[in-house]
């Protein structure tokens, strides 16, 4: 039988970050405990900052009842001559039962001691308290309180909790709150709690108290208010979706509102003023025909008729936000970007000063610009040297995620060449998996050379990631690496380049960051990873030729007929398992004793006398050559009792397979 549950934990405003950061973990761990205690079962789980709430529209009254077998002793040492020994009478007893009820079953390796019984399952509301406390505690949010007298601790005071079965209260106490039937309404419609007779009734009061339950309306109620805000005054508001589900998570009875500030801020660059609104206020910048606008959207938990107040308040408040930017933002325009504080400021213990680590990019720079062709030398240097020196402005004292960004803002009104302005800015992408890559190869150059310095740097002295732990985002660099190279058509031998440059980092072991940078490339790309083995197998390690072979051969071996291609070159690889490859392979044509031999060379001659345009062309053709080694194994003994017709039959197909391992090995292949 079942019947509704509902559980409400009623908490001091939760912090919206740690508690949107464990959000997605929460459901899973009430499943979890459900199916530990045998009541698994459907339900839903709503929030508001004052309140979690688990709803079950049914839920078990009990666990199922369960028949439990036990086997003990063997019978002939469970007896001597016909009374029970220590091992019969210690059985008995852990199964709480005489002797007597015990039985005797057959097995493979003769009669043993036997006891079935049939547990009753226990009632859910015996076992829903101790549920209830298990799940608060496994909850993770980073951090926590204590409050009163307590010990214990969670990320904010418990004030209410309520384990409401249909219309009983079943009794359970959690943090020296006791579970009752009431609840508390939004604070502007009253301080004072309201009762509900059963599970259902909860939802009906709790609307009538100005309280959206439910995220998923409060989240279309926010983005119908924004529609509308957008209609009536003719702009466009920038949905930050991780700002719209903190609003959510921080709001009951949310309402967007329009507030305005003083047009005199639109001085600032566009990003400092949406930094600024968006970390210390909350609020969604406001633009109209592309441009940002004097306006900003608060979304407010008021329940009032009348929100001037509100608005006004929220107008006054982020004034002095504005007016520090603009202090800080001017102050730095004065000083002009300068990197000489970056001898004072440690980039890692073991690496020295950030000015030293640009140093360090600089040489990388100076490298790849020979290696790419790239002819704005000193403006490579000036950029790299520039690049950190945003770090010592207030504005990014301020706002850390502005750095390279107000180095751009600095550098253009300092009237810095467009490349050096445009590299500052973009010297960190990608950062993210979405995120834009630099726009031209002098940016490139500065992201790259800031990224194999951290991963040459960081590897040397020992700061390698484990596990999930990346403190330094090496990973990302890593793949950054990749998308830029592919992006920008660069020829980057990664084993090359780490090689030449690791005369700069005591310490690096080549071999393991390598191997590192490999393992990324299976993250990378999205192919069959025995597929990149087998081009990794063929010895490239330009990251862009690496793409452009992944690029042509993929689609064959997605292929419909690859199968068949596999069962060919599954006889090559048979064949040629003994060749040496490190030395030249000769084939004689006066050998030949069969027409399939001389047709397979031919064929083969043809296709590598070609120049092709690309790999696609050059495996199509290879592929083309099935044919003939079809032809070749169903007609030729290849074991022949000549030594010299039997070698020259294996170096033969020894230099099909070598002309196809120039752009990947193909037994490498699994499907």
């Amino acid at each position: 039988m079942n019947k509704p549950l509902l559980i409400e934990i009623g908490v001091e405003e939760l912090p919206a970050i740690p508690f949107l950061n464990e959000l997605p973990n929460i459901e899973k761990k009430w499943m979890n405990i459900l199916e530990k205690n045998q009541l698994l079962c459907g339900f839903d789980f709503f929030y508001t900052p004052r309140r979690l709430v688990l709803w079950h529209r049914e839920f078990p009254l009990s666990q199922p009842n369960s028949i439990v077998e036990q086997f003990g002793a063997p019978v002939k040492i469970a007896y001597k001559d016909g009374v029970a020994t220590p091992a019969a009478v210690g059985f008995a007893k852990k199964c709480g039962v005489n002797i007597e009820d015990l039985e005797h079953k057959d097995t493979p390796k003769g009669a043993v001691l036997y006891f079935k019984q049939e547990v009753l399952g226990k009632e859910s509301k015996v076992l829903l308290n101790e549920m209830v406390n298990e799940f608060i505690a496994s909850l993770n949010f980073g951090k926590s309180m204590r409050w009163g007298s307590r010990t214990d601790s969670f990320i904010r005071p418990i004030r209410s909790l309520s384990i409401m079965l249909e219309n009983e209260v079943v009794e359970g106490e959690l943090f020296g709150i006791k579970s009752s039937n009431f609840s508390f309404a939004h604070r502007m419609v009253s301080y004072e709690p309201f009762t509900f007779d059963f599970a259902g009734d909860y939802f009906c009061k709790l609307d009538k108290s100005g309280v959206i339950l439910y995220p998923d309306e409060r989240r279309k109620i926010i983005l119908e208010q924004m529609k509308e805000i957008e209609k009536t005054h003719n702009v466009k508001i920038e949905i930050d979706t991780e700002l719209l589900e903190e609003v959510v998570a921080i709001t009951e009875y949310p309402t967007a509102l329009i507030g305005q500030f003083d047009k005199e801020f639109l001085e600032l660059p566009e990003e400092v003023i949406v930094t600024s609104m968006k970390e210390h206020q909350r609020y969604f910048a406001v633009y109209k025909d592309g441009e940002l606008t004097n306006n900003f959207i608060v979304v407010s938990n008021s329940k009032t008729n009348d929100f001037s107040a509100i608005i006004a308040g929220n107008e006054k408040v982020l004034r002095p936000r504005l007016a520090d930017a603009m202090f800080f933002y001017k102050n730095d325009i004065a000083k002009g970007l300068n990197n000489e504080g970056l001898k004072k400021l440690v980039f890692v213990e073991g690496l020295g000063s950030m000015y030293e680590k640009c140093q360090r990019e600089a040489n990388i720079a100076s490298y790849l610009s020979d290696l790419f062709e790239v002819n704005e030398k000193e403006l490579l240097q000036k950029a790299v040297m520039l690049s950190k020196a945003d770090l010592m402005s207030e504005m990014v004292y301020e706002f850390t995620e502005l750095q390279g960004l107000m180095g751009y803002y600095y550098a253009k009104i300092a009237n810095e060449d467009k490349l050096v302005y445009t590299a500052l800015k973009e010297q960190y992408l990608p950062d993210g998996e979405d995120s834009e890559l630099p726009s031209n190869k002098f940016s490139s150059i500065v992201a790259l050379a800031y990224k194999l310095d951290n991963l040459m740097g960081l590897f040397s002295i020992g700061k390698i990631p484990t596990g999930s732990k990346d403190p330094f985002a090496l990973r990302r660099a890593a793949a950054g690496i990749v998308k830029i190279a592919i992006e920008h058509k660069l020829p980057m031998n990664i084993n090359k380049i780490i090689d030449d440059l690791a005369v700069n980092y005591q310490n690096l072991d080549k071999a393991l960051l390598l191997e590192f940078f490999n393992e990324r490339l299976f993250k990378i790309f999205e192919v069959n990873p025995s597929v990149l083995k087998a081009v990794l197998g063929s010895g490239e390690t330009d990251i862009y030729k690496i793409s452009l072979k992944l690029c042509a051969l993929n689609p064959i071996v997605l292929s419909d007929n690859f199968k068949d291609f596999s069962a060919t070159f599954k006889r090559v690889a048979n064949i040629i398992k003994d060749l040496d490859f490190s030395i030249n392979i000769d084939v004689n044509r006066q050998l030949f004793e069969d027409k399939e031999e001389k047709e397979l060379f031919e064929a083969y001659s043809n296709v590598i006398s070609k120049e092709f345009n690309n790999y696609e062309e050059e495996l199509d053709a290879l592929f083309s050559l099935k044919l003939q080694l079809d032809n070749f194994f169903d007609n030729v003994f290849v074991n022949h009792d000549n030594e010299q017709i039997k070698q020259n039959r294996k170096n033969l197909i020894g230099l099909v397979y070598k002309a196809f391992k120039n752009i990947a090995d193909i037994k490498e292949i699994t499907i």
